[in-house]
């Protein structure tokens, strides 16, 4: 077994503790639904970052909301990057898993699709 990444990443609609949780728990959730033998007991750790106009909540909150109860969580501010997305959330989840870095779908949802558009999901 290897320890992998899988990296996610979606824009929130506006800056509110609701909208916050609900887009992390959108892209938990298409995560999952993208890398089927992804579950909890696997993860190693979880790694969100908000670019520095989301403040009203953690979005590590939605994954205890699901469940992640004994997954270790973090949150950080992105940098601050001029011509970067605004109100984007990123995560990075370290992924203990048999899989192959070719066989894990990364997840990037909406206009945050334009970050890696090679890993659009859903792929088309």
């Amino acid at each position: 077994m290897a320890l992998r990444g899988v990296r996610g990443a979606i824009i929130v609609e506006e800056n509110t503790a609701e909208s916050i949780l609900l887009a992390s728990g959108q892209l938990l959730e298409a995560m999952m639904v993208a890398n089927p033998s992804l579950s909890p007991d696997q993860i190693a750790s979880c790694f969100f970052t908000v670019t520095p106009d989301l403040t009203a909540e953690y979005p590590a909150k939605a994954a205890r909301q699901l469940g992640w109860i004994d997954v270790p969580l973090i949150c950080a501010q992105e940098m601050a990057v001029p011509h970067g997305l605004k109100r984007c959330l990123r995560v990075l989840i370290h992924w203990n898993t048999e899989l192959s870095p070719t066989e894990i779908h990364h997840v990037y949802l909406g206009e945050a699709a334009q970050l890696r558009p090679e890993w659009e999901f859903p792929r088309r």
